[in-house]
């Protein structure tokens, strides 16, 4: 692929079913060697743009370019890997061993097997069946089918979901092993942490339309004040202290001996507090910094109300 080009590239991307717009005119970029968070409530339309990016759905309006090449270009198919949401699929009476072997065969340049197996954490179950690995195994043998081609591009459908945290912190290292190989991701997840954990970028969708986008700190940063936590003695001069603090700082007791400092929490502000606190005779204790998460800023744009 020439360098510069993106390893994916939606532009006003449009897909309905019947009067219902799943897609509603979205676009995003993902550069070769990132990874890339889709983010959204059920039904929000992330699984339709996946679908459409792999090539399994056409879409009604606008352009997708994978790896540089149309989504349904034959060409493209080994260059891809793909974990669908539902696993497997109909191998139910192979092994994971023998799975992993016929999919190895379709590729031209295929990982060993039986490293695959090891790295995905299923060595022990090798000879088991399909049908009978719990439902984590199963995804983590989807995993696995999705990386033994070598592919440049790897579409991860909600891929730690039934995992156990050992698992899933696994895939979380498989998924870096990726990038720093120079692999673009792009994965859909219900786990928050993981999109934080893993994106170079994350895009928010609700509603068939992307309603923010921009990297892991920029959406946590973006339109909030840090707040700073600490305990001491109660009834400290907070005039004082504001005085003190750069302009637009504000701060409160909440409980006796319970104090909150909000604002652009940087290290000069950290320093001027606990100098004020020094000259007042005074240990700052319990001190924290918090900002918020991810999730935090998902439930501020798409809502704090379960959907269906």
């Amino acid at each position: 692929m020439p360098a510069g080009v993106p390893a994916l590239e939606v532009v006003d991307l449009v897909k309905s079913y019947g009067a219902r717009r799943a897609v509603d005119g979205i676009s995003l970029t993902l550069p070769a060697g990132q990874v890339l968070a889709l983010l959204g409530p059920n039904g929000a339309g992330k699984t339709t743009t996946i679908e459409i990016c792999e090539g399994f759905r056409r879409a009604d309006a606008g352009t997708v370019r994978v790896l540089g090449r149309a989504p349904d270009d034959p060409e493209l198919r080994p260059r891809l890997g793909v974990m669908l949401q539902d696993g497997v699929g109909g191998y139910t009476a192979a092994t994971a061993i023998e799975l992993l072997r016929l999919f190895a065969t379709y590729a031209a340049q295929p990982q060993e097997p039986e490293a695959l197996l090891q790295a995905v954490g299923l060595t022990e179950v090798a000879g088991t069946t399909v049908k009978r690995l719990s439902g984590g195994q199963q995804q983590r043998l989807s995993l696995a089918l999705a990386l033994v081609g070598r592919p440049e591009l790897v579409f991860l459908d909600e891929p730690t979901s039934g995992m156990d945290p050992q698992a899933r912190r696994g895939t979380w290292e498989l998924v870096r092993a990726m990038r720093a190989d120079g692999v673009s991701v792009v994965l859909t997840t219900h786990f928050l942490d993981e999109a934080e954990q893993l994106a170079d970028q994350v895009v928010v969708m609700d509603g068939g339309r992307v309603v923010a986008a921009g990297t892991p700190s920029e959406l946590t940063r973006a339109g909030a004040e840090g707040q700073l936590r600490f305990r001491t003695v109660p009834a400290l001069p907070l005039e004082s202290l504001l005085a003190a603090l750069p302009g637009g700082s504000q701060a409160c007791e909440k409980e006796p001996g319970r104090y909150v400092v909000t604002g652009d929490v940087t290290p000069d502000l950290l320093a001027t507090l606990t100098a004020w606190c020094a000259a007042q005779g005074v240990l700052a204790e319990e001190l924290a910094v918090e900002r918020r998460s991810l999730e935090d800023v998902f439930l501020e744009l798409t809502g704090r109300e379960l959907r269906a």
